[in-house]
This record gives structure tokens, C-alpha cells and sequence, in this order.
């Protein structure tokens, strides 16, 4: 930036050591082209000091941030985080919820339960597990079409 503006100061020291008439039209033209020069030289000297204002503050919140994350998840948390999920999967599984894949805990309970079943994701309400007679029906037919191809081989 500094060199910015010393080099608009030499275009000025020129324009002075020339004695421009400032009466002719070029002499306008000039000068109000290094006036205007001059004005930009300041406005881009004053962006380059607000840049390097923001990049420090912005440092300083990914510092402040990067703290914060380390306390928030150090590894105790971690650990007891863990514990309660395998606490939660224990007895069941889980699905991912194809819509808005947040995990979702079907337990054993659920199914023993005669008849058929779904479960919908909480948080989106997408259906995301079905097994009805259809189900039961299209697995039969699945393990058939497995056996015969088995013993076609044979």
C-alpha cells in the first residue's frame, strides 16, 4: 500500500514539476485524474487495515472456538457419550433414517410383537422400517429362488 501511494506522489511531484496549467483542459484532466488516484490510494490503504482487523478477530474466535470444543469433547465425555449409546443398542439395532439420517433404535420388544410392523423416525416421520405378511412373503420367496438355484448347480 505504501507503495501505492508513493507512486501517486511521484505522479503529483511530476504534475507540480511541470507547471501544468491548470486553466487548459488537459491540465484539468490531469490533475483531477491524480486527485482521484490519490483518493483511492487512502480508501485502499484503509481496506487493507480493516482486512487485517477482521483477520485478527477472526483468529481469535477460531481460538477462543477451538478451546471451547476441547472442553465441551474432551475424551470423558467421549467416553460416557459412547457407553450411553451401547446402552441404548443393547437388546435391538439401529437404522439410519434414509430422509433426514438421524439414527434410529428398534428394539427386540418391538420385535417380538405378532402382526406387522413399522417404525417411523422421530424426527422426520419417515417411515423407515416395515415388516409385514408381504415382507414375510417376499423373503420366502427370495430363500425358494436361493434354494433352487443351489440345487441347479449341483
Amino acid at each position: 500500500m505504501d507503495d501505492l501511494k508513493a507512486r501517486v506522489a511521484y505522479l503529483r511531484g511530476l504534475t507540480d514539476g511541470l507547471e501544468l496549467d491548470e486553466s487548459s483542459k488537459e491540465g484539468k484532466i490531469l490533475l483531477k485524474i491524480i486527485d482521484i488516484l490519490e483518493e483511492m490510494a487512502g480508501e485502499m490503504e484503509q481496506l487493507q487495515t480493516n482486512y487485517e482487523e477482521l483477520f485478527e478477530y477472526v483468529e481469535a474466535i477460531d481460538d477462543d472456538l477451538t478451546e471451547l470444543e476441547e472442553d465441551l469433547f474432551d475424551e470423558g465425555y467421549e467416553e460416557e457419550d459412547e457407553d450411553s449409546l451401547e446402552e441404548d443398542f443393547e437388546g435391538g439395532f439401529s437404522i439410519e433414517c434414509p430422509n433426514c439420517r438421524e439414527v434410529v433404535v428398534v428394539s427386540d420388544d418391538l420385535l417380538d410383537k405378532e402382526g406387522s410392523i413399522e417404525v417411523v423416525c422421530p424426527g422426520c416421520g419417515e417411515l423407515v422400517l416395515v415388516d409385514d405378511d408381504e415382507w414375510d412373503k417376499l423373503e420366502d420367496e427370495e430363500e425358494d429362488e436361493d434354494e433352487e438355484d443351489d440345487n441347479g448347480e449341483q
